[in-house]
């Protein structure tokens, strides 16, 4: 099909599951370039500090200590609280931990949020690009996966919330969308279609807790809206199966961070201020810095809204020719919206863990790839720009008449490098603290262990690990040891070979190691519970099964006679 050299064209053939054009080398090359111009700033003022950002360069500088030190994979946050610990890496999920820690291993520690962010926002460019490459040429896949990593909500991302997990994640919803659709392509492979999209529902839960709540929702909406489209349940019966075994492969996060949920205050997280009823468009609270935000995110949301609006009405050429698209994008972008808005509020209370998504404005991330689609395809090039800019602009008045960004320079980051490095640490999160604990009542200064008893002490620490503490006691009087570890039913104790309960101080949650009167060698280990042991079993099965799929789904070779 021949179009006008500024009008968007659609791709022929794509609707039918073409492989479409290379992402390499120019499309990549591009969004890179789109991505490294939106960091930019960072040389002139540093690092945009936003609301997360401080707890992930922290997780990032303790990750990359412990593997130093020879934990491979960590689950016991042990400078979080300042040193009193949290099982933060048991309930965060473990990609962008290890992205960053990795990033910060090979580079210097100020340049890695940078260097995260950019990696970032081209995964979801390129993500975007074969999504687009589906059904349009190959110019206007590429402004497509450009304009998605530079969306507005993505720069908020950026510069106001440090959100690098969900940022990651961004990256899971276009793949979404075309996978969900190569499972409905005749001919396909459905085995393999059915592979790749178990392996993105598992990219998005341990990308981000909230963006795998919204993967499983949208996934289930956009199963059936192509299988009404289609009138047929196939594709709902390969998508439910591919949601199971994505469901799989991540239980060795999804099965402990469920049940080890007990063991801390993990409503916490949706508590004042970080409650969908709070984050509404346009919801006003007491706190004046959180309304401010909440304005600019709402305006910049609104504003994607009306575009959308304005784009499906001049998309009418395309929606006769490929309207299983059309629909699919105004049913997930509908959803996506209406529950932004406060009337929403029944929905947000009563499905299954939509309060986790936290965030109405969260939804963006599903609702900016009908954005992207249609601004794409509704309009010519001259307009795009406009569009494009307008939205800039939006994003750049906010940003200055409404809340400006904070910045953190090279010493900043550096100050918290050294916390991780002299053991000091750094404040832990509300959720994450054990049920027993209670930071507010701990002594920062403590010593990591304290005698408590009627006689004389002497103590001696041999190793203060993250997930080993060996110590010797030497008291007059049978007594305790107060230890500067919140305790955490997955610490087993031995006291000379011979295992101990411990207890939790009353009212600071601090561990409590009974000792006789002598010497006491005592040891604490951080154990592996059997929620652990069983979600890895899971993940084996999902791994076999993967496999199984894509073995399965292999095309066979054609021998000579």
């Amino acid at each position: 099909m021949k179009s006008s050299s500024d009008e968007p064209a659609i791709a022929s053939g794509m609707d039918n599951g073409a492989d479409g054009y290379p992402l390499w080398p120019w499309p990549l090359l591009t969004i890179l370039g789109a991505a490294s111009a939106v960091i930019l700033p960072f040389l002139i003022w540093g690092n945009p500090s936003g609301h997360d950002f401080e707890f992930h360069l922290n997780s990032w500088m303790e990750v990359a200590q412990q593997w130093s030190r020879g934990t491979i994979f960590p689950r016991w946050a042990s400078l979080a609280g300042y040193g009193y610990g949290e099982p933060r890496f048991i309930f965060y999920p473990s990609l962008s931990w290890i992205l960053g820690a990795t990033l910060g291993t090979l580079l210097p520690w100020k340049a890695v949020p940078g260097a995260y962010l950019c990696l970032a926002l081209t995964l979801a460019g390129s993500a975007m690009f074969l999504l687009a490459r589906r059904w349009l040429s190959a110019r206007d896949a590429v402004f497509a996966a450009v304009l998605y990593a530079v969306n507005p909500y993505h720069l908020l991302i950026v510069y106001w919330r440090s959100a690098f997990a969900e940022l990651l994640a961004a990256a899971v919803f276009p793949l979404l969308l075309l996978f969900v659709f190569r499972l409905g392509d005749e001919g396909k492979q459905q085995a393999r279609a059915i592979a790749a999209l178990g392996l993105l529902v598992a990219a998005a839960w341990l990308s981000d807790a909230p963006a795998g709540v919204m993967v499983n929702y949208s996934l289930i909406l956009l199963l059936v809206a192509v299988a009404l489209s289609q009138r047929s349940c196939r594709v709902l019966v390969y998508g439910l199966s591919a949601l199971g075994l994505g469901l799989a492969l991540a239980g060795f996060y999804l099965l402990p961070a469920w049940y080890e949920q007990r063991w801390v205050d993990i409503y916490q997280a949706v508590s004042e201020g970080v409650r969908p009823q709070d984050n509404f468009l346009f919801a006003q609270t007491r706190d004046p810095l959180h309304h401010q935000f909440n304005l600019l995110i709402s305006l910049v949301a609104l504003a994607q809204i009306v575009l959308i609006a304005l784009a499906a009405i001049w998309w009418k050429r395309w929606r006769r020719q490929l309207p299983r698209l059309w629909w699919v994008l105004a049913l997930w972008c509908g959803f996506a919206a209406l529950l932004m808005f406060r009337f929403s509020g029944v929905a947000w209370s009563h499905l299954p863990k939509l309060e986790f998504v936290q965030f109405p404005w969260r939804w963006l991330l599903c609702m900016n790839v009908a954005f992207t689609l249609l601004l794409t395809t509704a309009w010519r090039w001259a307009v795009r720009g406009a569009v494009l800019l307008a939205l800039l602009g939006l994003v750049v008045f906010a940003g200055r008449r409404i809340l400006p960004p904070w910045w953190d320079t090279a010493a900043d980051v550096a100050e918290l490098h050294e916390n991780i490095e002299t053991g000091s640490g750094y404040e832990g999160v509300d959720e994450y603290v054990p049920v027993t604990a209670d930071p507010e009542k701990v002594d920062r200064n403590a010593r990591r262990a304290t005698y408590e008893g009627s006689g004389n002490s002497r103590i001696h620490v041999f190793e203060w690990g993250p997930e080993e503490k060996l110590f010797s006691a030497t008291v007059s009087a049978p007594g305790t040891m107060v230890l500067h570890l919140f305790n955490y039913p997955a610490w087993r104790a031995e006291v000379n070979g011979t295992p101990v309960a411990v207890q939790s101080q009353e009212g600071t949650g601090q561990t409590e190691v009974p000792v006789s009167a002598g010497n006491n060698q005592v040891r604490l280990v951080f154990s592996r519970t059997w929620d652990r042991t069983a979600g890895a079993w899971i993940s084996f099965v999902g791994l076999m099964t993967l496999a199984a799929c894509m073995i399965s789904g292999r095309k066979p070779r054609v021998g000579l006679p």
